[in-house]
C-alpha cells in the first residue's frame, strides 16, 4: 500500500490538470513492479510455499502485475514531455479524463483546484516519507517490511 499510495495521489493531480501527475505516475508504476520482487519477506513467504494452487496463483498475480506496470510505464514515456512543455494540448488532456471521471462520481462538491492542492500535500509527504526510507530506513534495516527489532 505505501508504494501504490502514489497512484492514489496521481488521480488527485490529475483532477487539477497537473503536469507533474505524468512523472508521479511513471515513478508510481515502476516502484509498484520494483516492490513485488524487491521485498524480501514476499520472496521468503513464497520459497516457503509447497506447490500449491495459492502458490501458482500468487506467482501468477505477481507477474501479470509487474507486466502490466511495466507495460503501463512504457505507454506513458511519450507523454512524459507533458510534465515540461505543458498540459493543454489534446495530447496531454487526454489522460485527465478518467480523473475527472472520477471527481465527477466522488467529489463533484469540491473544487477541483482544492482536490489537485491535496494531491500536491500528498505527494510532498510521500517524498518525505520516501526519502526518509530510502535514505535511513532501507540502510538499517535492509528490505524486511517488518517493523521493529525482530
Amino acid at each position: 500500500w505505501r508504494v501504490s499510495s502514489l497512484l492514489a495521489i496521481v488521480v488527485y493531480l490529475q483532477i487539477g490538470s497537473s503536469a507533474i501527475s505524468f512523472v508521479a505516475s511513471f515513478i508510481g508504476q515502476c516502484l509498484v513492479a520494483i516492490s513485488l520482487w524487491f521485498w524480501a519477506d514476499i520472496n521468503d513467504e513464497i520459497s516457503d510455499l509447497p506447490p500449491s494452487p495459492l502458490k501458482l496463483g500468487f506467482l501468477g498475480w505477481r507477474w501479470a502485475t509487474t507486466i502490466y506496470c511495466a507495460l503501463s510505464a512504457i505507454a506513458l514515456i511519450p507523454f512524459l514531455s507533458c510534465s515540461f512543455v505543458g498540459t493543454s494540448s489534446d495530447y496531454c488532456q487526454a489522460w485527465f479524463q478518467p480523473a475527472w471521471l472520477y471527481y465527477q462520481f466522488f467529489h463533484a462538491n469540491s473544487k477541483p483546484a482544492f482536490l489537485s492542492f491535496l494531491g500536491f500535500v500528498g505527494l510532498v509527504i510521500y517524498a518525505l516519507s520516501f526519502g526518509y526510507f530510502a535514505i535511513v530506513r532501507l540502510g538499517k534495516q535492509g528490505r524486511s517490511a517488518m517493523v521493529g527489532d525482530e
